[in-house]
Order: C-alpha cells, then structure tokens, then sequence
C-alpha cells in the first residue's frame, strides 16, 4: 500500500491511498464468501455457491460494496499512521479507481488538528501570592465546629426565630386554587437555609408553636415550573415543632468531646494548620492557572468547529454523569434551570473553545520541548492509582488498553508534566 498527502485548504487534507490489486481481489472473493451464506442461490446450499454465480445473482456492485466495507476502513487507519497526520473528524472517502486487476485507489479527504502558533511561554515570571489566614477564619471555623456539635432542644412553647429547625405542615395556592407540589405535613425545615423561595423562611419568623399564619411569597420570574414562574402565591401553613441549637461552650471540654486535643488551644492550632495548608493549595491553584492562561492567551491557533462541538458534547457528558450520582437527569436538570439543550450548549462554548485550545497549546509546547512519559513513569503512575482504589496495576492497564483509553491516559499524564514544566519556566 502507498499514501500521498496533499493539504487542501487549512486544517483539511487529502490522502490518496492505493492499495494492491491482489488485495483488492482477495476482498472481493471474500465478499463473495460472506455473501453466498446470506443469499439463496438457486442450485446451491447456502455457503456453497461459487463467486461466479453469487455475483450474477447479487451484481458486481454489491460485491464491491462489501470488499470495500471491510478493506477501506483498515486501509484509511494505516495511511493516518503512515502519513503522520491526526485526524479530527471522520473523512470522506472517493473512490479514484475500482477495477479487479488493477490497484485500488481512494481519496479520504479529512480536517486534521491546527498548527499552533506559541507565543512566549517561558520567562513570564508570575509571581504565586503569599498563603496567608486571619484570625477571623480561625474564629469562623471553630463556631463552624461548634454549630456542628449542637445539641437541638425541642421547644414546649415559643416563636420560630432564625436558625431554628421546625416541623410543619403547609399547602400552596394561586388565584385560590391549591397547585401540584404545594403540600407537605410534617416537613423539616431550617429557617434561613434559603431551602424554600424568597419570602417563605422569613414569613415564619415569630410565628408561634400550633399558630396557622398565610405566608405571602412571589415565585421567582426564572423558576422551573413555568406554570408558577413570576406568580403570587399563599401558603396556609401550621408550625408544629420548634427545635433550637443549644451550643456547647468554647473550653477545654469542647475541645475533648470534638477532637482527639486536650484543650482549645491545641484544637486552635489544628484549624490553623489546617487553614493555612487550604490556603498554600489555593494560591498554588490560582498561580498555576494564571501561567496556564498567560501561556494560552499568547497562542494563536484556529480550531476547527467540529473539535469545539466534540468537546462541548463531553462536557454534557460529564455533566449528566454527575447529575446522575446525585439522583437527576439532565432533562430534569434543563427544566430546573429554565434551559434547553441548545442554549446549554450555546452557553458553554466559550468554555469549551478554550478548553480544546489550552489542550493544543499544551500538546505543542510537550512536542517542541520533548516532553514525553516513559513506559516505567507510565506503570508508576497506574500502579499509584491502583493503590488508590485497591485494585492490581497490571490487570488496571490492561483494562485500559481494552478499553482503547491507554493512549487518552498517557496524553493526560504528557499534559500534567507539561503544566509542570511551564511552572518551573514561570516562577
């Protein structure tokens, strides 16, 4: 087999392949095989039927069809290896020349990944900012810890106040007719956790135990029922059960009861310790992230529609997974949001279009500076991720290498230690 590149306009080319007439008459005999066990020729048993009478039965075409199903596509794989070239996009094939006892000859005209031009990416000199904490936080974490460890005290009397956690019973209505959704008895709720629509916490604040009070909300313009969408409405509502925090006292014996530390300095220290450690993660992230951009911002390069469309179409992936682990479709998701697919798709686009560019930068700078994974950093890496979940390294990587995925995970970890080399280049 033979391949001829010819660039036809930026980002597509042309591969001419031609594949050997023997070759090509094998496939067609094949094809002739495979056929005769599915059509009836008269005078034959099914699978017994020579080329000869199967082709005037079912017409040359048809055999040609089915040589060239099986012969292309495996020939178009090996030209993509042969030429170097890095497709994006499925191709379109031509046939040039189809003739038993001749060479084969197709052309596959396919968009190919864009050159990228780098602008500077080393030298940058972006300064990481200092981690630092206040002892405000520190306060804000151990009231956190404190609030977490409350103990809740069932009221015999009183009136719901911020905070509190009450028990009851309430039915919706607009224009006076009760709506679909707009009852619950016995619903638990924290007042102030903004669970319920603007308006409906705060119109229980003082209410007292077994009192009825008609609370008076507005439905959000953008909510995700259209049919209450921008209404008015009144919930009838009963409180049956008031629940208060009761908060321990901030000692030593505090410290005892929520931590392994003997007194409330040592569990001060720990929040410290443990904030500043947030802290050095955070400005480590944004200083990474801001030479990540920096480099991006000064690369130019035009990516192809079909690669942002892909991209977009792997984060509605992910995003549906995610939704699902928490028990939501991405339909529901659509209709909560007041969203459609289309606009979804429209709105992260631009994030998408970076995304794939960040990717191609990325990919250049590791092929202009040799940045490359060994076979023995690549078993590292899996044999660390197989410790991370308990699973056996060498049964890991074959499981990605049958899953096609192996290739995909070596390119990440080309990417990591390319945003790696780009940090020490910058710092």
């Amino acid at each position: 087999m033979s391949v001829s590149v010819e660039k036809i306009e930026k980002n597509v080319v042309a591969l001419e392949v031609t594949v050997e007439a023997e070759k090509f008459v094998n496939a067609v005999n094949q094809a002739a095989k495979t056929m005769a066990k599915k059509v009836n020729v008269p005078g034959f048993r099914k699978g017994k039927a020579p080329r000869r009478m199967v082709e005037l039965h079912v017409g040359k075409e048809a055999l040609y069809d089915e040589a060239l199903d099986h012969l292309i596509g495996p020939a178009y794989a090996e030209a993509v290896a042969e030429s170097g070239i890095d497709p994006v996009d499925r191709p379109n094939v031509d046939l040039v020349q189809i003739e038993e006892g001749k060479d084969l000859i197709f052309k596959a005209k396919v968009m190919v990944k864009p050159e990228v031009e780098l602008g500077e990416y080393k030298g940058l000199n972006i300064e990481q900012s200092a981690a630092s904490i206040s002892e405000e936080e520190v306060a804000e974490a151990l009231k956190s810890k404190q609030e977490q460890h409350a103990r809740l005290t069932t009221l015999e009397e009183g009136n719901v106040q911020n905070d509190d956690t009450v028990t009851l019973d309430f039915e919706g209505f607009t224009d006076g007719v009760p709506f679909v959704g707009g009852k619950a008895e016995d619903y638990e709720l924290v007042i102030g956790s903004g669970t319920f629509i603007p308006g409906f916490e705060e119109g229980l604040i003082g209410v007292e135990i077994g009192q009825p009070v008609d609370v008076n909300v507005t439905f959000p313009a953008e909510y995700h029922s259209a049919e209450l969408a921008g209404k008015e409405a009144v919930f009838k509502t009963l409180i049956k059960k008031i629940q208060r925090k009761e908060l321990s006292a901030l000692d030593d014996e505090f410290a005892k009861d929520v931590s392994e530390f003997e007194t409330l300095d040592e569990l001060k220290t720990d929040l410290r310790n443990k904030l500043m450690k947030s802290s050095e993660a955070r400005v480590k992230d944004e200083h990474l992230k801001a030479i990540i951009a920096k480099v991006v911002d000064n690369a130019s390069v035009e990516i192809p529609e079909v690669m942002v469309t892909e991209r977009i179409k792997v984060m509605l992936d992910d995003l549906s997974r995610n939704l699902t682990q928490q028990g939501m479709t991405l339909e529901q998701y659509y209709q909560y949001t007041n969203s459609t697919p289309e606009t979804m798709k429209e709105q992260i686009r631009p994030q998408a279009n970076e995304s794939v560019k960040m990717d191609l930068v990325l990919e250049t700078i590791a092929k202009v500076e040799g940045i490359e994974i060994t076979e023995d950093e690549l078993d590292e890496e899996i044999k660390k991720v197989g410790e991370r979940h308990g699973q056996d390294a060498a049964l890991l990587k074959q499981s990605l290498i049958a899953r096609g995925e192996l290739s995909f995970y070596k390119q990440g970890l080309v990417s990591d230690k390319t945003v790696t080399y780009l940090v020490e280049q910058n710092t």
